[in-house]
């Protein structure tokens, strides 16, 4: 059974002339790696809002169709309830930080549910160790770098162990290498602990190889979905404004040079060059 499913789900902020998300069937399985592509204002975030509830219980609006998430009605359903299934990163980590140390952020979910202390102890712990943190949790969140701080504002999700983690852009404020990393703890959580994980980023060069289940989005629309190898190799996709990862395009440009290449669509550098290796040792 999927672990969201939305159908006919069409959303309209206050005030707008017309809907930021129009008509979306979406089906995400649990355990999958997801990754939501577009140009700017193709409705990405708005659609991840309805993952968790924030549309339509707080931000208002119009909306129709339908949606649940882990078996739950989220249109019926109050945000605080979808909390416990879903977990919102936001781009800008700040956002999530507000207390004196990072152990004491990490912990503010769990105390507003009034998890017993000594359960809270280890499930804190549990998530500064598995984002690489831990030897940090006495600094305050303010004191330390935006890789850092990114890393605390996953730490702080995961410490409520959801079952979904939706993440908007995190690494917009990073250079390639801490981003690099944080989509590598990402990536081991969604592996190793099952967590299906939503990610909205329009960096696919650094994150296209991680994802098992890519939707492309334009102007409120879902536009392609499925497989990334075949999205991305497609020309229609290039042509919607999708950041195409360079390797693909290079593959592309090689396979019509007419370089022997594998038929599988590379989505990353790696594996780029492990295909050029088997060429010319052939």
């Amino acid at each position: 059974m999927a672990i969201i499913e939305t159908k006919n789900l069409t959303y309209t902020y206050p005030g707008a002339s017309k809907p930021s998300i129009v008509d979306i069937s979406l089906k995400i399985e649990k355990g999958e790696f997801v990754l939501i592509t577009g140009p700017s204002g193709c409705g990405k975030t708005t659609l991840c809002r309805t993952f968790n509830g924030l549309v339509p219980h707080f931000y208002q609006g119009e909306i129709k169709g339908e949606i649940t998430v882990a078996g739950i009605d989220t249109l019926k359903v109050h945000t605080y309830e979808m909390a416990k299934h879903v977990g919102l990163v936001f781009q800008n980590p700040e956002n999530q930080l507000f207390a004196l140390s990072i152990e004491k952020d990490v912990a503010f979910g769990l105390e507003n549910v009034g998890v017993p202390r000594e359960i809270m102890r280890e499930k804190v712990d549990w998530a500064l160790n598995l984002t690489g943190i831990y030897d940090l949790r006495e600094r305050s969140p303010h004191e330390i770098s935006g890789g850092q701080q990114q890393r605390v504002a996953i730490a702080s999700v995961l410490a409520m162990e959801p079952e979904i983690i939706v993440l908007d852009e995190p690494t917009s404020f990073l250079d390639p290498l801490s981003a690099e990393k944080i989509f590598e703890v990402i990536y081991d959580l969604n592996k190793k602990q099952g967590i299906t994980v939503i990610l909205v980023e329009h960096r696919l060069d650094l994150t296209a190889k991680y994802t098992d289940h890519l939707v492309v989005m334009d102007e409120g629309k879902v536009r392609f979905e499925g497989n990334p190898r075949e999205i991305l190799g497609s020309e229609e996709t290039r042509l919607i404004g999708v950041g195409i990862p360079k390797a693909t395009l290079l593959y592309k440009m090689l396979k019509k040079e007419g370089l022997n290449l594998s038929d599988t669509t590379p989505l990353s550098s790696e594996e780029l060059a492990n295909q050029i290796l088997e060429t010319v040792r052939q």
